[in-house]
């Protein structure tokens, strides 16, 4: 039986839940998860502190057989001169005493054991002494050619490794819009801007930079699940797979478009002797939730598409391309969901409506089905067969019926609170990976009531949207209750929701020490939810943000 079995068999036995444990042991729940399925091993501190809890001893949880020495006179007599059996020169006197007891030699004594332990502690620290003796020359050979030749070599050393063939890693950074947003090939941008805020092309400012940068367009309305699965499509230029077992389970088509170039055509690629070519992935707003499940789809897969398909499982579906990813970097993401979209939905409710929500996104829905896919602004619903229908008199109500059976496979769910703790429950960190999370505010706290309102600089729509979130107590449907922490918002996307999801580890940033796996957390800036992408911003701050965050991920 491993260590996550024996977790999991005596927390059950004790009858207590993943978040209890984790609450007792001051770790997340994800912690915890990962224990018992053995995707890690808990630290020596926390096995001590899970061995106190549960009253058994460390043998008995990580395996090792306890032995007994009560019937061995010989070996208690040793224990009681020199120690414990856990001290680690009783150890070496017990290999010691059982060499020469089982040798056939005459009976041991206590001089001998002493003697034996002499000789092999002179020979060990004669070992150290030469391994510390070479190690300083080599040292010292290596700290002088460095400062003889190291301008040399650094200036050449491209020039050398390239001459081999030998490439330096080149991690390209994707950019992934949020609700409603477009990426850098939509008709759309040639008008305006998505990443740059209407007026300034960002992309093509970082890529004149030397930064490597794409920006895909994925469905401004679907779900996280069908983004990210667009995304790969587009990443690897290949046709969309939603997924056999999800496709069912909300009733769309399998398959979408068909890309026939990749984006980042070397991804993957193996570039340097222990290294390959990533990608960076950045989202913003609801694009975290997208970059967040791809990642978590390439390390750990899906057992209900593996199940479903088999052999014919995409690649994406299958895990244990983790590594392909080195940093996931979320801008202004509702991590934990919008307040907003509970707001909206008790705002209906007084006109009998039972969720606003979606009745928003079926609107939105019905006009997708009024345009054709090549128009301007692109929906891109293929899987709900609501592209190229101008003309069908029908297409309202096919667009209604789309949302009402899709059992929430759309934006409108995955962004409020009870949508994104059910996405939250598959997503889960990946240890190889770096994450980051910047998030703005735009409002200040006031006398009345404590209720939060927004500053004379946010951008003049957003200001009914941070006030009613500002002001908002209440309980969602799912028994999520929103308190006062949530009032301090962006506009659009609650402070204490952005900064990290609530299932997952996180510390403060430091740039000393950046964790991998754990979400390292950001200052929180000032600005609302469009500034970091240029939106009512200066080109001059926004390209310096970027330009510095970009350089920071390169020092990794």
């Amino acid at each position: 039986m491993s260590i996550g079995e024996k977790i999991y068999s005596l927390r059950t036995q004790k009858n207590l839940s993943q978040e209890k444990l984790a609450e007792l042991l001051h770790v997340s729940r994800q912690s915890v998860s990962k224990w018992e399925t053995d995707a890690s091993v808990p630290e020596l501190e926390k096995l001590h502190s899970i061995c106190n809890l549960f009253g058994v001893t460390m043998d008995e949880i990580t395996g090792r057989e306890e032995k007994s020495s009560e019937n061995d006179p010989e070996m208690n007599k040793l224990l009681k001169m020199y120690g414990s059996e856990e001290d680690i020169d009783s150890v070496i006197q017990k290999e010691e005493f059982e060499k020469i007891r089982n040798s056939g030699n005459e009976p041991i004594t206590e001089n001998t054991a002493k003697e034996e332990q002499k000789k092999k502690r002179e020979k060990n620290t004669k070992k150290k002494v030469l391994i510390t003796a070479f190690t300083a020359v080599i040292l010292v050979v290596v700290i002088t050619v460095t400062a003889i030749f190291g301008p040399f070599l650094v200036d050449n050393m491209a020039v050398f490794l390239g001459s081999l063939g030998i490439k330096k890693a080149e991690h390209t950074f994707v950019l992934v819009h949020g609700l409603g947003g477009w990426g850098s090939g939509t008709g759309i941008n040639a008008y305006a801007n998505y990443w740059g805020g209407g007026t300034d092309d960002l992309v093509t400012y970082l890529n004149e930079q030397g930064f490597k940068t794409v920006a895909p367009s994925v469905g401004p309305l679907s779900s996280a699940w069908d983004r990210a699965c667009e995304l790969y499509a587009q990443l690897t230029g290949t046709r969309v797979d939603y997924g056999a077992a999800h496709s069912e389970n909300h009733n769309h088509e399998r398959f979408g478009r068909a890309y026939s170039t990749p984006l980042v055509p070397d991804w993957g690629e193996k570039a340097g002797l222990f290294d390959k070519n990533k990608i960076n992935l950045v989202g913003h707003s609801f694009g975290g939730a997208t970059v967040r499940l791809l990642c978590s789809l390439l390390e750990y897969g899906s057992k209900e598409e593996k199940a479903a398909t088999g052999e014919n499982t995409s690649p994406l579906f299958t895990g244990g391309k983790g590594d392909l990813v080195n940093s996931v970097i979320t801008l202004c993401a509702p991590h934990n969901g919008s307040s907003l979209a509970t707001v909206l939905d008790k705002i209906g409710n007084i006109a009998n409506i039972e969720s606003s929500t979606e009745l928003l996104v079926s609107l939105c829905f019905s006009l997708a089905g009024t345009l054709d896919s090549g128009a301007i602004y692109d929906f891109q619903l293929d899987q709900f067969g609501l592209t190229s229908t101008s003309g069908d008199k029908n297409a309202f109500r096919k667009a209604f019926d789309a949302v009402c059976s899709s059992g929430n496979d759309h934006a409108g769910y995955d962004l409020s609170p009870d949508g994104a703790n059910k996405l939250n429950e598959k997503i889960k960190t990946v240890d190889s990976v770096y994450y980051f999370s910047y998030s703005y505010s735009t409002t200040n706290e006031t006398d009345i009531l404590g209720i939060h309102a927004p500053k004379l600089n946010t951008l003049p729509v957003l200001y009914p949207f941070a006030i009613a979130m500002g002001s908002f107590e209440g309980t969602t449907k799912g028994g999520i209750v929103i308190d006062k922490n949530w009032r301090e918002n962006d506009g659009l996307v609650n402070l204490i929701s952005a900064k990290y999801p609530f299932s997952e580890e996180w510390c403060e940033y430091t740039e000393e020490k950046t964790e991998k796996g754990v979400w390292n957390v950001m200052p929180v800036r000032n600005g609302d939810h469009g500034t970091v992408i240029g939106l009512n911003a200066s080109a001059t701050d926004t390209h310096a943000f970027w330009v510095d965050m970009f350089n920071m991920i390169k020092k990794l």
